[in-house]
């Protein structure tokens, strides 16, 4: 395929979401534009939004009306994370629904919304549901500020973050694995960052700047095969996402991630997807063995090994932004 006929491919309209996508983040339309326009209206009909919200209760939750992280993968929380990759917002009725039930049953100490038990927040999954939040149209909303100060709040003294909490309720440790802070922070308008968000975010992204994306311990294969839906693991397409995305795209550091991103193009100028992030590592198959109820189901939407319109569009956008990133001052 040439370049334009892979453009033609995600631009394909029986597929509304890969679309908008495209036009929006990988081609910079505005959605004033009367064929981004189209496919925004349209979002209700994509095949893969049109499946997840097939296995919706009409009172807004999927699976199970409590313990919304489970079945993993396919309970409230990975349905919604989704729908919000997707381009769906709340102008859909069904998830402005889903939306109010999904915050409304996880409340966070202090006003947000994430939390467990008692409002306790946990960093991945409260992470992930301010972006998500943010993304299906709920930024103004004065429960996700709250939560994105407490990720502040949360962030270790040095930048980065860890699933972990010290008994001071700070991040213990840090880890690439913890991306979610600033994938949060990345879909959150700069002009609405506070001074601490910035600073916090900063700090942040030179953790993953250091360690260039993938150098923290001993190297790790998942962090090297891209997939989606994301869920709560982290690769190298997951980390290039939020570094350019928060103008970091000319930092040399990128540049190893980067050339192995260009590296895993194939001839025909798409990527592929590689297989569902379901636990792979030993002691969490072990477990599961000896658990099989509790055994994730993979969320999917493409075949592993084969052409991925969203890895290639996440891949081509990636690019397009390293390409066009001013130098950043030393």
């Amino acid at each position: 395929m040439r370049a334009d006929e892979v453009l033609d491919w995600l631009l394909e309209p029986q597929q509304p979401s890969m679309r908008y996508l495209t036009l929006t983040r990988l081609l910079g339309k505005s959605g004033s534009v009367s064929g981004v326009r189209e496919s925004r209206e349209n979002l209700r009909t994509d095949p893969w939004v049109r499946e997840i919200l097939s296995r919706r209760n009409p009172a807004g939750w999927w699976e199970r009306d409590h313990n919304w992280l489970e079945p993993r993968f396919l309970g409230t929380n990975w349905s919604m994370l989704a729908l919000a990759d997707l381009g769906a917002t709340r102008d859909i009725p069904e998830i402005e629904v889903s939306c109010e039930f999904w915050m409304g049953s996880s409340p966070l100490q202090g006003g947000g919304v994430g939390g467990f038990g008692q409002g306790k927040g946990h960093f991945c999954y409260t992470a992930n549901m301010a972006r998500a939040l943010i993304q299906l149209g709920y930024g103004d909303d004065p429960r996700v500020r709250k939560t994105l100060d407490w990720l502040v709040r949360v962030a270790h003294p040095k930048g980065g973050w860890s699933c972990r909490m010290d008994r001071d309720g700070v991040s213990a440790g840090r880890t690439l694995d913890a991306w979610e802070g600033l994938a949060a922070f990345a879909a959150y308008p700069r002009s609405k960052w506070t001074p601490a968000m910035q600073r916090c975010v900063e700090r942040g992204a030179e953790f993953f700047l250091e360690r260039e994306l993938h150098r923290q311990g001993e190297p790790y294969a998942p962090w090297f095969r891209f997939h989606w839906p994301v869920h709560y693991y982290y690769d190298l397409l997951v980390g290039l996402e939020c570094l350019t995305n928060l103008g970091y795209g000319s930092d040399p550091r990128l540049r190893y991630a980067l050339d192995f991103l260009r590296k895993q193009q194939r001839l025909d100028g798409r990527w592929a997807i590689g297989p569902p992030q379901t636990d792979p590592d030993a002691d969490g198959a072990k477990w599961f063995a000896q658990h099989p109820t509790k055994r994730p189901t993979p969320l999917t939407f493409e075949k592993a090994g084969e052409p991925s319109k969203m890895i290639t569009l996440r891949a081509l956008t990636v690019l397009a932004r390293a390409s066009e990133a001013p130098s950043r001052p030393s």
